[in-house]
């Protein structure tokens, strides 16, 4: 497999991407990279790093980089030769399998929507992220990527989720969710009350378990939570704030009362916390590309950019794409069958309520 790595993405880019890619190729002999960025400065950081990597990893050039900070849609414009924009162009080529990158988010996913490299039959690519729970681990899609998203499109990330929950968290029968302000049917607005019913008559329907809440998230309700960019990105936003005031919060407090127990205690969180470090498992793949990309968060260490890359590996592993592709043929056939049926019958509806009163 050779991976394009977007080398110059990231807060603390080149050197975790550099050092992350030879920890990577090091770990895994069927793996090749090729790093995109600024070659003067790949090649002296390297050249400073030493090592034999030069068989597997080779330079590919590109002019800019997209800042954390900048609106991704006017950055693409005014830097069509960026380091993102070359992965994406590499990808589209077939000259890598997979894209890798720790730089702006919206810019990831805003150059991979300009290819339309989509897989055949998906409306709407979306960004899966691993939540953890009481019961383990769940899937929560989409965290970002379609803000405004359709019915149509909710449901095909049920189906993308339901594959990547049980193909790579090893959940045998995963549940799917769809996130709500209640669990009773006929909570929420147009779009989660239509996709519920699109849900409720599909394929998934034996999977599908209903409307989710928030709390359900880390209660372990569902294996697979749906929901649009919008309000996934504000529950993953919302949830690494908690997470790390509850670490911290808690910290002080058992440390502040504890004396001869204290280097323990410290060790036993020191282990929590690494637990569910987001490094842990590399980034949130953008399910519904014809190829693999991997976005990482923007302060992603070496650990966090070489499990990325184990990541791309194990979906290629697991026939991701292929999956989809064939679940979504069948399934969405008679999810919107069944769609068909209930609007002809809502229309028959009031057709006859109409000549009724007519009459």
């Amino acid at each position: 497999m050779r991976i394009a790595l977007d080398a110059m993405g990231g807060d603390f880019a080149p050197d975790p991407n550099l050092h992350g890619a030879l920890q990577a190729v090091a770990q895994f002999s069927d793996l090749e990279i090729a790093l995109v960025g600024d070659p003067r400065l790949l090649e002296s950081k390297l050249d400073e790093i030493g090592g034999d990597h030069r068989g597997r990893i080779s330079i590919i050039e590109s002019e800019g980089v997209v800042g954390m900070e900048e609106k991704p849609t006017v950055a693409l414009r005014q830097k069509p030769n960026c380091s993102i924009v070359r992965c994406w162009q590499l990808m589209a080529q077939k000259d890598v399998d997979a894209v890798v990158s720790a730089g702006n988010t919206g810019a990831v996913v805003a150059a991979g929507l300009r290819t339309r490299l989509f897989l055949k039959g998906v409306k709407r690519p979306g960004i899966a992220v691993t939540m953890p729970n009481m019961k383990g681990s769940s899937v929560l899609m989409d965290v970002g990527a379609n803000p405004a998203a359709r019915p149509e499109h909710l449901f095909q990330y049920a189906v993308m989720g339901n594959i990547y929950a049980r193909e790579i968290l090893g959940v045998a029968s995963p549940r799917i969710g769809l996130m709500n302000i209640g669990s009773e049917e006929g909570k929420g607005n147009d779009l989660y009350r239509e996709t519920h019913q699109v849900l409720s008559g599909s394929a998934l329907q034996s999977s599908y378990v209903g409307n989710v809440e928030g709390r359900g998230i880390f209660h372990g309700d569902a294996d697979v939570l749906i929901c649009e960019g919008f309000v996934g990105n504000i529950i993953l936003k919302a949830s690494e704030g908690m997470a790390e005031f509850m670490m911290k919060t808690v910290a002080g407090a058992l440390l502040g009362s504890l004396s001869a127990e204290k280097e323990k205690a410290g060790q036993v969180l020191h282990q929590l916390a690494q637990k569910y470090r987001y490094q842990e498992s590399g980034g949130a793949p953008l399910l519904g590309i014809d190829g693999t990309c991997i976005i990482c968060h923007g302060s992603s260490d070496s650990d966090s950019i070489r499990n990325a890359l184990k990541m791309a590996l194990e979906m290629k592993a697991h026939h991701i794409n292929s999956q989809i592709v064939d679940q979504l043929s069948t399934a969405s056939a008679g999810a919107w069958e069944q769609r068909s049926v209930a609007l002809t019958q809502v229309l028959w509806l009031l057709l006859s309520s109409g000549l009724a009163c007519a009459d």
